[in-house]
C-alpha cells in the first residue's frame, strides 16, 4: 500500500476544501440554520413535539443527514469529475498508484470533508434547539457509513458524468427528492397507511431513521434494518467501483 501517494491525494483534495471555505462549510452551515428558522417558526408552532421531543429538535438528524449526503456526493464527484474533464486523470492511472489507493483518497477526503461539516451542524443546532446524543457511538458510526457510502456513490457519478449537467442530474432530480420524502423533516408514522408502505421504498429512510434513533431512541425502522441498509449499499457501490476500475468504464476511453 503506497500511502505517500494516499497521503498527497488526500491532502490535495482536503487544501481545495480550505481554499473555497465559504462555498464548503459556511454556506451549507447558513442554508442549515435557515431551516431552522423557517420550520422552527412555520411548523413547529404547529407541531409541538414528535413522540415526546420537540419538532425542532426532532429535525436535527435529519439535517444533518440532508447536508451530509448531499455534500458527500458532491464532494467526491466534483474531485474525480475534474482530473477526468481536464485529462490529469490519465497521468494519476499511469502513476505507480493502484486503483485502491486512488478511491481511497478520493473518497477518505470527500467523507472527511462531510462528516466534518455533519459535526459543526450539530454543533450549530445546539444553539437553536437542546439536543442529546442517547447513543454516540451508534450516531458516529452511522454518520461514518454514510459519508463513505455515499462518497462512493458521488465517485462513481463523478466517473459517470460526462459534463456538468450530468454530474449535477442526480443529486438535484434524483437524491434531494429522496431525501425530502425519507423523513427528513417528519415521522413517516404521520403518513397515510399506503404511503407509508410507499415510504419504506426510499432506501434514504433508513439512513435517516437509524441516525435519528441515535439521538432520542425511537426511530420509524428497526435499527438493524437501517445498519443493514446502509451496509448493503455500501457493497453496491463498492462492487460498482470495482467494476469501473476493471473494465476502463469512461476512465480509458
Amino acid at each position: 500500500m503506497n500511502f505517500y501517494a494516499i497521503g498527497a491525494i488526500y491532502k490535495f483534495e482536503m487544501a481545495r476544501t480550505f481554499r473555497t471555505l465559504l462555498q464548503s462549510i459556511v454556506s451549507p452551515v447558513i442554508s442549515t440554520s435557515l431551516y431552522f428558522v423557517v420550520f422552527g417558526a412555520a411548523i413547529g408552532s404547529r407541531i409541538t413535539d414528535v413522540e415526546g421531543v420537540s419538532y425542532g429538535a426532532f429535525i436535527v438528524p435529519g439535517l444533518i443527514m440532508l447536508s451530509l449526503l448531499t455534500q458527500s456526493i458532491s464532494n467526491a464527484s466534483f474531485g474525480i469529475f475534474f482530473p477526468k474533464f481536464i485529462g490529469t486523470i490519465y497521468e494519476l492511472l499511469s502513476a505507480p498508484v493502484s486503483y485502491v489507493e486512488i478511491v481511497i483518497s478520493y473518497v477518505g477526503a470527500a467523507a472527511t470533508k462531510s462528516m466534518i461539516l455533519g459535526l459543526i451542524i450539530l454543533g450549530t443546532s445546539g444553539l437553536f434547539v437542546p439536543l442529546e446524543v442517547q447513543h454516540p457511538l451508534w450516531m458516529l458510526l452511522f454518520l461514518v457509513l454514510t459519508a463513505v457510502t455515499f462518497s462512493l456513490f458521488g465517485f462513481l457519478l463523478g466517473i459517470w458524468a460526462e459534463g456538468i449537467e450530468k454530474l449535477q442530474i442526480v443529486p438535484l432530480l434524483i437524491i434531494t427528492p429522496l431525501i425530502f420524502l425519507g423523513g427528513s423533516f417528519y415521522s413517516i408514522e404521520m403518513l397515510p397507511p399506503l404511503w407509508q408502505k410507499i415510504t419504506l421504498l426510499n432506501p434514504v429512510v433508513y439512513l435517516i431513521s437509524g441516525f435519528r434513533w441515535s439521538f432520542y431512541g425511537f426511530a420509524d425502522v428497526s435499527v438493524g434494518l437501517s445498519l443493514t441498509m446502509t451496509l448493503v449499499f455500501l457493497l453496491l457501490c463498492l462492487t460498482a467501483v470495482w467494476w469501473i476500475f476493471k473494465t476502463g468504464y469512461r476512465l480509458k476511453a
